[in-house]
Order: structure tokens, then C-alpha cells, then sequence
């Protein structure tokens, strides 16, 4: 009895949590890039991010996922705090709809929609019923699972080592805060440990006072996930995982204190009583539940769950600025410094939610190029006041562009192993393409700095002429490098192109200009062979540049992959 007990449970909790996981990946893949586009534009004030934090929750039907989301969106600086409270807000009351779901019984079509689920992906071509089908095909697994699951804690009630546990749920409700809360930590699952309790109850295993202790537990547990995801990122990030945490743990403490009072309030507002149990076989038959079941109290349990979310929401709601100041004082600036040649945003948490690693990868794409101006105008500099620490600082530069190239080239890969939609392997293509333009960027660069440095060591004085055609084409391929940088900013902007194709054409028109000019110079016997040489390389570097930053703008305005 208790080996089939143990399988009946393992096979019903890891049918549930793949289900859902299917079930999360079709929802994202049908949103596609609206999902991070609603995440992104949506948030401005604290009640439309609280709305956005809501729905996105329900959508994706997980809080944990949703408030990863919304972590390393303050990491990546898409999002600021008080817009990262009110999703996470959002997300808290979004999270309730699993519950309500299964107080609703729905587990009686899990069967055809694994079916029906099964059909839609493997028979037909369209790709948006290929991921309604693996909506179908989650939601179906995730509901069998939670059947199976049932049949094997039902036996938990008869032994004496839980039934003694479930008396002591019921009369120290602490003990059951505790008792959730260890549950979610392990299975990392706020919805998982959820269903384990409506199921526990429903089978007759746990009284409603003990049932709802557990389910206030959970929803401390669950922030654990999110203080997870903030290991390691900066320190907005944490700040947004601590206020995860401060939000759940502050609402169960009232929660706690005014326990009797909000049990009696789920009571008066749900139909039937929670404690009642199927007896005979009239009320099997009504019920459709098994003699020893209780066929209202996962209703109740539910409505506690949504209850406790929108009284928290309600009470918090209005104190976001004041919970942000909270927060900022948990996790002060001081305790983080942020270094120029780390990586600032990737963070291989948030793989399982590709639109995200695709905003965490553009962001540190975007940096890389910021870094490549940087690396530029050090380069520039060293032509007019040549120092050895500036030297080293492009060095350094280089170095850090190159290491950016693997690091987010990787982890792209990473991405495009995952089971992702058409529109996504383009996107991750496209960076990779950028990123290795911005590479080679950099590699020129260091040509140029190689350059400067040879004209010291042989003390190579360019002609006013010379220093003023470097100046003419210096400026042209800065003027590139900022439009690129705008271009990852806000994207294919009106005229983007055209300002594209002008400066190209500029710096190739230049280049081929001044190297006839000092092909004229060499015959007219005013530049030696050496400095010369070392001229066609800047011009020959510059013109590279310029083709490398036009390879970016076409792949910004969809012109190339």
C-alpha cells in the first residue's frame, strides 16, 4: 500500500508539474513578443502594472514565473521598482486561478484535452494550433496528474504519523504556515503545493482550518523562487525579490493574527460547509466523490487563497513608494559594485521564458556597442594625447568586447535549443550576427591603437593634411557607431536607412578620396613610403568599421536575415 502510495504520488506531482510547464510554454509561444512588449509598455503606473502583473500571471498560470520575469526585467533595466512591485502584485492574485481551477473540477476533461491537445500539435501545420495544442496537451496532464495524485494521498489519511500531523495543522496554525512553506521551498511550485492541499482536504485528510494554514504558507514559500533568481544579479533586482518576499510574509503575519475572523469570512461568502463529509451512496452519486471525501472544502480553500492575494493587494497597493523606500534600505547601493568588464544583464535563470533572455541579451548587446564607442573614441583620443594607461584601457576594452561576443553568443545558443517559435530563432540569429559585427568593430579598433602605437615607437609625425583627413573620417564612423547605438535603443527608426546608407557611402567615398590624395602625396615626394603605409591601414581600418556598422543597421531594419 504505501509503495503504490509513493508512485501514485511521484508519477501525479511530476505528471502535474510538466503539464504545466507544456501548458506555460504553448501560453508564452502564443503570446510570442507580447508578452514582453505588455511587461515593457504596460507598466508605467503602479495600477497598470498591477493589472498587467495579474492577467500575465493567469496567462502563464505561474507567479513564479511571472516574478522571475519581472527580476530580470529590473536587471536588465527594463523596469523600475515600483513598477516591479505592482506586477508582482498583480502576479500574487493571478496565481489563484490554478486553485480556482481545480476547486471547479475541471480534472473530468483532462483526458480528451490530452487528446485533442495531442491531435493539435502532431496533425496539424498550422504553428498557432501547434501551440494551442500544447495549451490543451499541458492543461490535460497537468489535471491527470492531479487525479493520480489524489488517489495516492488518499491513503495518507488512515496513517498515523499524518493523521497526528493533520491534528496538529488544524490547532497550531504556525506549525501549518511552516509545514507550506518547507513544501513550496522544495517543490518550487506555489501552484503545485496548492493542489497537494485542496487534494489533502478533499480527501479527508486535513480540516479547513489546517488546509488554510498550509495555503497561507505557500504563498511564503513561493517567494523563494524569486530571492533565487536575484543571486547574483543588481541591486534593483534584489530589491524587487525582497519585496516579493516582505509583501507575502507581512500579509500572512496580519493574516495569521486575525485567523479566526478571515476563516469565518471564506466561510460566509463560499457555499456549503467545508468539514462536511460524504457518508453514503446518495451523496457519492450527487457529489461525484468517494464515501469519506469532503465536497465543499476545496471551494472554500480556493476563495481563502484568492481572498488572502486581494486583501494583500487592496493593503499594499497604496504603499508601494513606501515599500520601495523599504526595500532600498534592505538592500542599499553600497553593497554592490558593478563592474564595466562583467557581464551586467544575461542570466541563465530565465532560459525557460525565451522572450526575456532575448530582452536580457539585446540589453547586453546594446552595452557591447556602447562599450565599442567607448573603445572608439579611447582609440581617437590617443592620436592627438598618446598614453600608455589610455593604451591599456582599449586593451582592456577589447578583451571585455571579445568576452561579451562568447558569453552572449552562448548563452543565444542556450536559447535556440530551447523549443522556440520562427519569430524567436530569427531574433536570436539577428544578435548573433550584431554581436559578431560589434566583435570585429572592436578588432578594428585595436588595428587602429596597434597603428598609433607603431607611428610612437618610430616617431611617424602625419602632415596637417593627413591629421586632417583622419579627423574627417574619424568623425563620419562615430557618427555610424551612435546611429547603431540608437538603432539597438529604439530600433528601425523613420529615415534609420537612409542615414545608414548616407554615412556609408560617405566613409567609403572618403576613403577611396584620401587614398588617391596620398597616392598624389607619395608621387609628388611629400610623405615617405613607411607613414604612408601606416595611412592606407587607418583608412583601410575606418572603411572597415563603416561596413561592419552598416552590416548592424541592415540587420536592425530586418534588410539582412
Amino acid at each position: 500500500m504505501i509503495q503504490g502510495m509513493v508512485f501514485a504520488f511521484l508519477g501525479g506531482l511530476g505528471l502535474f508539474l510538466y503539464g504545466m510547464k507544456i501548458m506555460s510554454e504553448g501560453l508564452q509561444k502564443a503570446a510570442g513578443n507580447r508578452l514582453r512588449l505588455v511587461l515593457e509598455k504596460l507598466t508605467t503606473n503602479r495600477i497598470s502594472a498591477f493589472m498587467v502583473g495579474a492577467s500575465v500571471t493567469a496567462i502563464v498560470q505561474s507567479s513564479s514565473a511571472t516574478t522571475v520575469m519581472v527580476v530580470g526585467f529590473v536587471n536588465a533595466g527594463l523596469m523600475n521598482l515600483m513598477q516591479a512591485i505592482g506586477v508582482i502584485l498583480g502576479a500574487n492574485i493571478g496565481t489563484t486561478i490554478t486553485g480556482q481551477m481545480i476547486a471547479f473540477k475541471v480534472h473530468h476533461y483532462a483526458l480528451p484535452a490530452i487528446g485533442i491537445g495531442v491531435a493539435l500539435k502532431f496533425f496539424t501545420r498550422n504553428r498557432r494550433w501547434q501551440y494551442f495544442g500544447e495549451i490543451l496537451l499541458g492543461f490535460g496532464m497537468l489535471f491527470y496528474g492531479l487525479d493520480v495524485l489524489k488517489d495516492g494521498l488518499a491513503c495518507l489519511k488512515t496513517q498515523p504519523f499524518f493523521q497526528e500531523a493533520f491534528v496538529s495543522f488544524s490547532h497550531n496554525h504556525i506549525v501549518a504556515v511552516l509545514a507550506g512553506a518547507l513544501l513550496t521551498i522544495i517543490l518550487q511550485s506555489s501552484s503545485a503545493t496548492v493542489a497537494i492541499t485542496m487534494t489533502l482536504a478533499a480527501s479527508g485528510a486535513l480540516t479547513f482550518e489546517g488546509g488554510l494554514g498550509l495555503i497561507l504558507g505557500e504563498n511564503i514559500g513561493t517567494t523563494i523562487t524569486a530571492l533565487l533568481a536575484s543571486i547574483g544579479t543588481n541591486v534593483p533586482a534584489k530589491r524587487a525579490a525582497r519585496a516579493h518576499m516582505m509583501i507575502n510574509v507581512l500579509g500572512v503575519v496580519y493574516m495569521l493574527m486575525l485567523f479566526p475572523f478571515f476563516a469565518r469570512l471564506v466561510n460566509n461568502f463560499t457555499p456549503g460547509d467545508p468539514e462536511m463529509v460524504v457518508t453514503g451512496a446518495q451523496q457519492v452519486a450527487e457529489y461525484g466523490m468517494a464515501l469519506g471525501d469532503k465536497p465543499f472544502i476545496a471551494r472554500h480553500l480556493a476563495n481563502a487563497h484568492t481572498f488572502f492575494n486581494v486583501f494583500n493587494c487592496l493593503l499594499f497597493l497604496p504603499l508601494v513608494g513606501l515599500l520601495a523606500k523599504i526595500c532600498i534600505w534592505m538592500v542599499p547601493a553600497g553593497d554592490e559594485e558593478e563592474s564595466t568588464y562583467h557581464l551586467r544583464y544575461l542570466d541563465n535563470r530565465v532560459l525557460d521564458t525565451p522572450t526575456l533572455a532575448l530582452a536580457q541579451a539585446h540589453k547586453e548587446t546594446t552595452r557591447m556597442a556602447d562599450l565599442c564607442l567607448r573603445m572608439f573614441d579611447q582609440t581617437m583620443e590617443c592620436f592627438e594625447n598618446y598614453s600608455l594607461k589610455l593604451v591599456e584601457k582599449v586593451f582592456r576594452k577589447e578583451n571585455t568586447i571579445d568576452m561579451l561576443q562568447k558569453e552572449i553568443t552562448d548563452f543565444l545558443v542556450n536559447v535556440s535549443q530551447l523549443s522556440t517559435t520562427p519569430e524567436i530563432s530569427r531574433e536570436v540569429n539577428a544578435t548573433m550576427y550584431i554581436v559578431n559585427n560589434l566583435e570585429r568593430l572592436g578588432d578594428h579598433c585595436e588595428n587602429l591603437i596597434r597603428l598609433v602605437e607603431r607611428m610612437q615607437d618610430q616617431k611617424i609625425v602625419f602632415s596637417p593634411e593627413a591629421v586632417e583627413e583622419i579627423a574627417d573620417i574619424k568623425k563620419k564612423a562615430r557618427e555610424f557607431l551612435e546611429l547603431v547605438i540608437s538603432g539597438l535603443e529604439k530600433g528601425d527608426q523613420e529615415k534609420f536607412m537612409v542615414l545608414a546608407r548616407g554615412l556609408e557611402g560617405s566613409i567609403n567615398s572618403l576613403e577611396d578620396r584620401y587614398r588617391n590624395r596620398h597616392i598624389e602625396r607619395l608621387c609628388e615626394d611629400r610623405c615617405s613610403v613607411v607613414p604612408g603605409l601606416i595611412f592606407i591601414d587607418i583608412l583601410t581600418n575606418f572603411e572597415k568599421i563603416g561596413d561592419h556598422c552598416f552590416n548592424i543597421c541592415e540587420t536592425i531594419a530586418g534588410e539582412k536575415l
